[in-house]
């Protein structure tokens, strides 16, 4: 027992090590920046003209945004799982790769594809869409919303298609034949046992656009309130309260940890009750 006890302790000292390097070290120190007046920092980001409308564009925008890649997630992962194992793998890797680009070069992209004169703009105002309205949308909190979830998506169908793939499709055709139509045999029979793992594949996603940043900065600049942004302004050229940053940067990290702890405890219980 000695032994285990020890081999598992050097197995788990390279990430304690890397999560007291990157993460913990970084939130002390904002915290030292945001309490060096004592509570001062964060009753301006309270008190300051537009945070409870940049909090609210957030939240909305989490809600929209985390929603919308959930329910594609999960049609896409549905797919995926009946499939065979070849075409199965195949797939995944190339959904898998939005992962691999940053959130400036994902609203690049979309601003290519999907701008004023972007390829895919240019093809529908052949069938008489006006490209500036198309345009427009893009630069827009329903534009971003939707670039979001170019690599939401992937995260989704990642955190569900084990659970999809494993599941005994034999209860679906059982509850048919008993009388349930396809529709009933998903809500009552498949949609339970997927419940914790949607749920906390939406609290993560929930997590990465609440405190994503670089997608909204390259679509819509500083101009759309979201907390993010608002972060950037106060400590970009026109910002210089670094106290209330790291006070406002204490909270959206506090609440995307909400989101994530939230979404673990949820798929925790649902594995006790296996």
């Amino acid at each position: 027992m000695a032994l285990r006890a020890r081999a598992n302790i050097a197995l788990a000292a390279p990430g304690a090590v890397l999560l007291a390097l990157f993460f913990a070290l970084p939130v002390l120190a904002v915290t030292v920046d945001a309490f060096r007046e004592g509570v001062q920092a964060f009753v301006r980001v309270f008190t300051t003209p537009g945070f409870w409308r940049a909090l609210a564009g957030s939240t909305t925008l989490t809600l929209v945004a985390s929603t919308l890649s959930t329910i594609v997630g999960m049609g896409v992962a549905l797919h995926l799982s009946r499939l065979s194992q070849r075409w199965r793998t195949a797939l995944s890797f190339v959904i898998a790769l939005p992962l691999t680009f940053s959130g400036l070069i994902v609203a690049y992209g979309f601003i290519l594809g999907y701008g004023r004169a972007g390829f895919v703009t240019q093809l529908l105002a052949q069938v008489g869409v006006d490209p500036a309205t198309m345009g427009g949308v893009l630069f827009s909190p329903m534009g971003l919303a939707f670039a979001s979830s170019y690599y939401l998506i992937p995260r989704v169908v990642i955190g569900i298609l084990p659970v999809l793939v494993n599941f005994d499709r034999a209860l679906l055709a059982a509850a048919e034949s008993l009388g349930a139509t396809p529709a009933q045999a998903f809500r009552q029979v498949l949609l339970p046992q997927i419940a914790a793992p949607l749920v906390a594949s939406f609290c993560l996603v929930a997590a990465v656009v609440f405190g994503a940043y670089g997608t909204a900065l390259a679509l819509v600049g500083t101009q759309l309130p979201i907390l993010p942004l608002r972060l950037y302004s106060l400590i970009s050229e026109t910002g210089s309260d670094f106290a209330a940053a790291a006070a406002l940067a204490l909270l959206i990290t506090a609440a995307c940890s909400a989101f994530i702890t939230a979404g673990e405890w949820v798929g925790a219980r649902h594995e006790r009750y296996l």
